[in-house]
């Protein structure tokens, strides 16, 4: 289907983001959309909001997740924010809750919720997953809308690797130079993952998840997330909205593309 189609049947992609206060969300988002700039927030009667209003009244706790971010520079994506249940606060997780079983619920596509992407900070002292974590990813059942968990600041864990291959006696220039890779290959196989996808506490785990360094410079990469969320989309329309929505990755377009016009070909040649 062409994207110009696809568009004017769903109308944008619409993300649920959930995070700890200073996980690095704004940063993420901005990077999906190729800006430096904060997004235009709306609320759900579609008027703008003024910024400094928003900032005012979530410094004071109060938040409407149903508020609508959205950046000039790629208005195809329109975000939600959920803050403030990290200590496994009652009314702001029924909040969250609520938010997704009523989008789950709306019969036109364009309303619905397409995807939640929930960050998690690797710069916390302890790095261990909060009350509020343990309690969405046990008890909140998101349906069909896929989660996918974001590890934020994933740079944060270089150090440790730094100093781990230190103490293996390998030279500094070797232990920087390896300290990415080893930081992954560690994580892969830690305590972390291995609770949030096989702990009996843990009812509803992720689709999948992403490690995201360096959000923070100018040369940072989010192909990663890119291409992972557009392979927890199981709805075939919702999926090639996302990939002509996106716009960081245009090889990642491509390959799509040629995806897609194989499979085409296939099934065309198999019909006849």
């Amino acid at each position: 289907m062409d994207p110009s189609k696809i568009r004017k049947k769903i109308g944008r992609f619409r993300i649920l983001v959930i995070g700890r206060a200073n996980a690095g969300k704004t940063t993420i988002l901005q990077r999906v959309c190729n800006t430096r700039e904060n997004p235009e927030i709306y609320n759900s009667a579609g008027e703008k909001i003024d910024a400094t209003v928003l900032m005012a009244s979530t410094e004071r706790g109060e938040h409407d997740i149903e508020n609508e971010m959205v950046f000039r520079s790629n208005p195809g994506f329109v975000f939600h924010d959920s803050r403030g249940f990290e200590a496994g606060g009652e009314s702001e997780f029924d909040k969250v809750k609520a938010f997704i079983v009523g989008r789950s619920k709306e019969t036109r596509l364009r309303n619905k919720l397409h995807a939640i992407w929930y960050c998690i900070p690797m710069d916390e002292a302890s790095r261990s997953f909060t009350k509020g974590e343990i309690k969405f990813f046990s008890q909140c059942d998101t349906g069909i809308i896929p989660v996918m968990v974001l590890f934020t600041k994933f740079d944060a864990l270089y150090d440790v690797a730094y100093a781990e291959l230190r103490s293996k006696r390998v030279s500094m220039e070797e232990a920087e130079e390896q300290a990415p890779k080893h930081a992954e290959e560690s994580f892969a196989v830690g305590s972390q993952l291995k609770f949030l996808y096989h702990s009996k506490d843990i009812r509803h785990p992720p689709r999948c998840h992403v490690c995201l360094p360096n959000m923070d410079k100018d040369d940072a990469d989010c192909g990663q997330l890119i291409k992972r969320t557009a392979g927890t989309l199981d709805d075939e329309v919702v999926e090639q909205l996302f990939v002509s929505t996106q716009q960081t990755n245009l090889e990642f377009c491509m390959t799509y593309a040629v995806k897609r016009y194989l499979y085409i070909v296939s099934f065309t040649r198999h019909e006849r």
